[in-house]
């Protein structure tokens, strides 16, 4: 938590985005696992700790837009809860610790939203992502469920993105703190791989560090030889010497800022000529995505430059061919990288896409485009200094989508199908960093980069 004057800084710069009405915030509560006293990690809304900073479980919060009122809404513990978790402060001591004077049980949030729709009161929501948040909108609001969309404020949408799109200081600081820990993950599960051993036993080990001093990792470890499958969560394969392994992981820390890094690993710790070759045409994009990185540039353009790259390399070993201008505006690019170039990180590691992905990834006078690959890419909008971005290309030889684009003709002008039918067993190359936008570029997050290089990675195996 940082001190209580940033939440009152940002609740103040909220309200005043807001014409009028109520904001109501409703925090996260405890999901049941297999039972209900057997919950999953708790963790708090991204939003509600943007602006109130307390992580537990059974709070909201309402800010009066036109007056300026805060109340946060929260129960004191019973003699139940001292004997299972001791002692615990006051629920009115923590909602000033954060800034906030007036407090009240939780069931009166009730009461107050009450009162907002009984004078005609606006009451702005975001859209929820928990089927008991939504249930209580809909009883609080007295809408059916089918209604609730249209409740939902783009005002305040608008509003938080503008915001939390921009990171401050104290901020930036912990993304580093995250960085740390998710370079110590991927360097200790890079040293640790040998051949023989077990995926899910290198999940183990990767997760063990990020448990040993984060909070968790902050999303599904993706760890799999059979990196042409994006997200590929399945870890029951032993790994293989010849193969590559994609490891995509990150770090949540206690503070709940994220970091999110991708290698792909020879498994034998030695790349066959033919994984240099892939090899390096995807970590050249990785690193013009950093070069090119800045203010006043669209992601979407770095995006294509990036493809550009990726196009002229598959050119060169005859896998497609044409102008590479020509392909790209045709989105030859898409059957090898069928995702975009990166994403907002922060508080999520797909920061805000719960408040729907065009409003926080694309400016106004930008539409998502429906091309493959291009159509996938979460953030385009014009850079500004204090956004944080993932760097993150790829290349997949899906034989699924290459024998779909061949019967159907696809780009067929384009794509030399027939060399491509050797790589149906290579599987996939995807590498990630993080990065903050500077007022003159780009700078990695984080005080150590992942080697990145074909000779960094076989430097930093050959003891494997």
């Amino acid at each position: 938590m940082f001190d209580k004057s940033v939440y009152i800084a940002r609740r103040k710069a909220l309200a005043s985005k807001i014409s009028s009405g109520i904001i109501l915030l409703p925090g996260n509560n405890e999901a049941p696992c297999n039972y209900a006293g057997n919950t999953y990690p708790f963790r708090q809304d991204s939003t509600f700790l943007y602006y109130f900073g307390l992580d537990k479980p059974d709070l909201a919060a309402v800010i009066d837009a036109d007056s300026g009122e805060e109340i946060l809404f929260g129960n004191d513990v019973d003699m139940d809860d001292i004997i299972w978790m001791g002692p615990q402060p006051l629920f009115a001591d923590e909602a000033a610790s954060v800034g906030v004077d007036k407090s009240a049980p939780r069931a009166k949030v009730a009461d107050c939203v009450k009162a907002a729709l009984k004078k005609s009161r606006k009451v702005h929501i975001l859209p929820p992502y928990r089927e008991d948040t939504r249930n209580e909108l809909c009883e609080l609001l007295g809408l059916k469920l089918a209604e609730l969309k249209s409740a939902v404020s783009v005002e305040l949408i608008r509003a938080v993105v503008s915001q939390r799109l921009i990171k401050e200081p104290c901020e930036i600081a912990e993304i580093d703190k995250a960085c740390n820990l998710g370079y110590a993950m991927h360097y200790t599960a890079m040293q640790m791989m040998k051949p023989g051993m077990s995926e899910q036993q290198l999940v183990g080990i990767l997760e063990g560090v990020c448990l040993s001093e984060g909070y968790m990792t902050s999303f599904a470890t993706i760890l799999s030889q059979h990196g042409e499958t994006l997200h590929n969560h399945c870890h029951s394969d032993i790994l293989t010497a010849g193969k590559l392994c994609v490891i995509d992981a990150g770090a949540e820390l206690g503070s709940h800022y994220a970091s999110d890094f991708t290698r792909t690993w020879p498994v034998s710790g030695k790349f066959t000529e033919r994984q240099k070759e892939i090899y390096t045409i995807v970590s050249t994009a990785n690193q013009y995505a950093l070069d090119a990185a800045r203010p006043g540039i669209t992601y979407r353009d770095v995006h294509l430059g990036a493809s550009k790259i990726i196009l002229q390399g598959l050119s060169n070993l005859g896998l497609v061919k044409g102008d590479i201008e020509e392909m790209c505006a045709a989105g030859v690019q898409g059957l090898f990288m069928p995702h975009g170039l990166g994403h907002n990180m922060g508080l999520d590691v797909h920061d805000m896409e719960n408040l729907g992905e065009n409003y926080v990834g694309y400016d106004d006078d930008q539409e998502r485009a429906k091309q493959l690959g291009l159509g996938s890419l979460r953030m385009a909008r014009k850079l500004v200094p204090g956004q944080v971005i993932t760097d993150e290309p790829g290349i997949y030889f899906i034989p699924a989508l290459i024998e779909k684009w061949k019967k159907e003709g696809t780009n067929a002008h384009y794509v030399n199908f027939s060399a491509l039918e050797n790589y149906y067993n290579f599987g996939g190359i995807r590498l990630e960093d993080d990065l903050l936008i500077t007022a003159s570029g780009a700078r990695l997050l984080g005080s150590k980069r992942l080697p990145i290089t074909v000779r960094q990675v076989e430097n930093a195996m050959r003891n494997n």
